[in-house]
């Protein structure tokens, strides 16, 4: 996103055929006079706020659209894109659409106002003469704006008392594109927007933003002479997200992969930059690196898990044991007699006929809880069924590894390349089952194990806090609950005190007949 300082020239810029060799479509929500005004309005609320810096005037996002785009009319595709933030925004916008000159980016500027007009211009009357310099700065008598011949200096002006001196046109600026996360939320609403009209599901995109547990592979141009090295770099960042699905799966915390990410990944790589310049050779070995890292801590966490769970197993082992070898326990009675069971009667609360118990009503299920209960607990179980096969077949490749370092003879190479080829072999298949993982929560319309992750999160919290609340009221209002039996005898008491009522007639309408 950019900050535009000059407003009418980028959009000059922008929409002209002289400034651009492959401009397709201009699409504007309002005419250019808006624009003039915007400017304008900007600059002298700029100027009264004695802010230092320059006025920012409007903003700019530039979407990159997938290129099968260019079989969809140009005209009727940007003012699809440019309603769309219109819509969710509420400001006006003006928006190009673009190919640059080797066409391989095709593209839209998308210049939008952080202000809008007021249903009335508010204007300020002058009570007095006021008076202005050349500059535009209010003077307090019009001495200050003469010249030595008493007659009043080019460009300074005089508004006469009773004129409107200030004309408020718009809004205050909107504070929710100055916000960090705006950008982010931008990115997601334009990457939904987007996969709503690619037709081929290769095509598809998904939004890395600040925070996010994934990494975003890079775009590659046609004719890009480093096209070799960002390929090689998207497979081992695709090896990333589908080892950061895996540890997701296996129980790993996102503040751990994040830190794992910030550690050894976002550090490293500035740092690279920083000292060596922008080489894509590095990034390779810096996320590699990562990757090696994060699949052992993988490894430790599913070892702790282990160990937790046999460690339990031993327990109810030892518990059940222990019970099985204690004797059964025995009533002796004296003869001819018997203990006799001691019992208390119900004793209800005293209550008084103006109290009255009420029953809430039950609790209800949220629509996440309902969700969980149907499909999220059985998404899950999928995932950790496809990760069990997952570390099934890493616990066999690494038997095969460990073969092949320790076959270090001179005559051993027939059988060296026999291992290498099963330890590739495992390997391609681990990462078809990595792939998986977020194969099987696409099937479900989420984009990513992460999305899905912290959904079921949320949905199992929500359930059991309605298991938890159901069962309370079962417990204080069920139909075998105390509440549930007074309200049933208050209710009787009140209908026999009615029917009472009812039936009741004086001494004196007896003695009448």
């Amino acid at each position: 996103m950019s900050k535009l300082h000059n407003v009418r020239g980028r959009i000059y810029y922008i929409s002209s055929d002289k400034k651009q060799e492959n401009l397709y479509a201009v699409y504007e929500t309002t005419d250019r006079k808006f624009w003039t005004e915007l400017a304008k309005c900007n600059q002298a609320e700029f100027k009264k706020s004695g802010t230092e810096g320059k006025c920012i005037e409007a903003r700019e996002f530039i979407i990159a659209l997938p290129e099968s785009f260019v079989d969809y009319p140009p005209d009727g595709l940007l003012k699809y894109m440019t309603d769309k933030f219109k819509s969710r925004y509420g400001v006006d916008c003006i928006a190009a659409l673009h190919h640059n000159k080797r066409k391989t980016n095709y593209h839209i500027h998308l210049i939008f106002a952080e202000r809008n007009y007021l249903d009335e211009p508010i204007e300020k009357i002058a009570t007095r003469n006021m008076f202005y310099d050349e500059k535009g700065n209010h003077v307090r008598t019009k001495k200050e704006i003469l010249d030595e011949n008493g007659t009043i200096r080019k460009r300074c002006k005089v508004i006469k008392k009773g004129e409107v001196y200030e004309r408020q046109m718009f809004t205050i600026k909107d504070a929710r594109f100055k916000q960090e996360h705006f950008l982010d939320e931008v990115k997601v609403f334009y990457t939904d927007v987007i996969n709503g009209l690619v037709k081929d599901e290769k095509e598809k995109l998904s939004a890395f933003k600040r925070g996010d547990v994934y990494l975003a592979t890079k775009k590659i141009g046609k004719n890009n002479p480093k096209a070799d090295k960002i390929t090689l770099n998207n497979k081992v960042i695709q090896d990333w997200n589908r080892t950061v699905d895996h540890a997701l799966v296996s129980g790993m915390e996102r503040k751990e992969i994040l830190k794992v990410k910030q550690e050894q990944i976002s550090t490293p790589i500035k740092e690279s930059i920083h000292k060596y310049g922008n080489h894509p050779e590095l990034l390779f070995m810096i996320i590699f690196r990562a990757i090696e890292l994060l699949k052992e801590l993988i490894k430790l966490l599913i070892q702790k898990q282990e160990q937790q769970k046999a460690r339990i197993s031993d327990l109810m082992e030892r518990r059940n044991e222990k019970q099985e070898k204690q004797p059964a326990p025995s009533v002796t009675q004296t003869d001819n007699q018997t203990i006799p069971a001691v019992t208390q009667p119900f004793k209800a609360p005293a209550t008084t006929t103006a109290e009255k118990t009420v029953i809430p009503p039950r609790p209800r299920m949220s629509e996440l809880a309902h969700d969980y209960e149907m499909r999220l607990e059985e998404i899950m179980e999928k995932l950790k069924r496809q990760n069990r096969a997952i570390h099934t077949q890493e616990v066999k490749k690494d038997l095969i590894d460990e073969d092949l370092k320790n076959c270090t003879g001179l005559f051993q190479g027939k059988k060296r390349k026999e291992l290498q080829a099963q330890s590739n072999k495992y390997a391609e298949t681990i990462k078809i089952m990595k792939q998986g993982l977020s194969h099987i929560v696409q099937d479900y319309k989420y984009p990513t194990v992460d999305a899905f992750l912290q959904v079921y999160k949320q949905g199992k919290s929500e359930y059991e806090s309605y298991v938890k609340a159901n069962k309370e009221w079962n417990s204080k209002y069920g139909e075998n609950s105390i509440h549930r039996k007074l309200a049933e005898k208050q209710a009787e008491v009140q209908k026999r005190e009615q029917d009472r009522d009812f039936n009741y007639r004086s001494p004196s309408d007896r003695g009448a007949r």
